[in-house]
């Protein structure tokens, strides 16, 4: 099992701060520094910017948001950021969700599956080199009755091959991620849950391509709080307002991807109430709902010891890149826990 490293997003004031700290995971040896996107910083513009400043980690997007661009562009994209990266980047592709898609895009939310689908496979043709022409629901290429023509990438990636990642969470879209993708990008994953709540659809999928999981990558993301292991109610209290948010207000009250994830991990009632808390306006009620378990379960809380043992596992459920985001108020206590990240993978015995 590799580490990586998942910087969230960028914008918030502390931009200075997550490239020391990609300048630090660089140097211990972490696998891969990803950065996110929403509707604030863009993903491919961070990238960039760290692969510049770092020498061996990898960059990945988790995530270039589908509604964002073409895959075309997705495609140039990735070309460029691979080129100049020296071969470093990893392209993570997602749906996003309803609110973001339609109230910032301009893109309607429907077939998610159907268009994840026709979306990989342009870009991987669109990455051979070869001339682009596609038929599909979603995208024909060139338009029909029109002056354009099939044309091909002009820029050379530095590898035939870029790992292609999904975010995924539902099992329809993890079956299909197992089937089309090289990894899948998880979120909220307790290892205790992986094989029941993932890792199973990811192996229908590959099982449906003639595939098995070798070569896959399975890479859950998990905020890293270090401490005694006495305080462990006191780390997961800061997780609170993180886990409210996606649980009670990340989407609709129809459409909450997470919510549906924490109730598959037999939180039902506690799901429900989060989310009536959440919707409703009571932010603070939503966070004091979220079962410690729940939290727990899904992080890397307290002692390097007790961060090792939860490594081990992962590692056991079938995780191959854990992907940490330190917390800490400060730079250097972002750096403290990715150090701790390092010295915890060597005490499980992953390293």
């Amino acid at each position: 099992m590799q580490l990586g490293i998942n910087l969230g997003y960028w914008g918030a004031g502390m931009d200075a701060d997550n490239l020391v700290v990609a300048k630090e995971a660089d140097k211990l040896g972490y696998a891969v520094c990803w950065a996110a996107e929403a509707y604030g910083s863009d993903a491919a513009t961070v990238l960039s910017w760290v692969a510049a400043q770092t020498e061996r980690i990898d960059v990945g997007s988790a995530i270039f948001q589908i509604p964002a661009r073409q895959p075309a562009m997705t495609a140039m994209t990735a070309a460029t950021l691979d080129s100049l990266s020296g071969g470093r980047f990893r392209l993570g592709l997602g749906v996003s969700g309803p609110q973001v898609s339609e109230g910032w895009y301009g893109v309607k939310f429907d077939k998610p599956l159907a268009r994840t689908r026709e979306y990989v496979e342009i870009v991987r043709k669109a990455m051979t080199r070869e001339r682009l022409s596609y038929e599909g629901e979603h995208w024909t290429l060139p338009l029909p009755g029109g002056p354009g023509k099939p044309i091909k990438l002009t820029v050379h990636p530095q590898r035939e091959h870029i790992p292609l990642y999904i975010a995924a969470i539902g099992p329809k879209n993890l079956e299909q991620t197992g089937e089309i993708a090289d990894g899948a990008l998880l979120i909220f994953p307790a290892a205790e849950h992986l094989e029941e709540t993932a890792l199973r659809h990811l192996r229908a999928g590959r099982e449906k391509a003639g595939l098995t999981m070798e070569g896959f990558d399975v890479v859950p993301t998990l905020p890293l709080a270090v401490g005694k292991d006495a305080d462990v109610d006191t780390l997961a209290d800061m997780f609170r307002p993180y886990t409210a948010l996606y649980v009670g207000g990340m989407g609709s009250r129809k459409q909450n991807f997470y919510n549906q994830l924490a109730q598959r991990m037999g939180y039902e009632k506690e799901a429900a109430e989060i989310q009536d808390k959440y919707l409703s306006g009571d932010k603070e009620g939503a966070a004091a709902a979220v079962p410690r378990s729940l939290i727990d379960s899904t992080t890397l809380l307290g002692s390097v010891d007790r961060i090792a043992d939860r490594m081990r596992a992962y590692a056991e459920a079938g995780v191959t890149t854990l992907t940490l985001a330190p917390a800490g108020f400060t730079v250097e206590e972002r750096l403290a826990s990715l150090r701790a990240g390092t010295e915890a993978m060597e005490r499980a015995g992953l390293a």
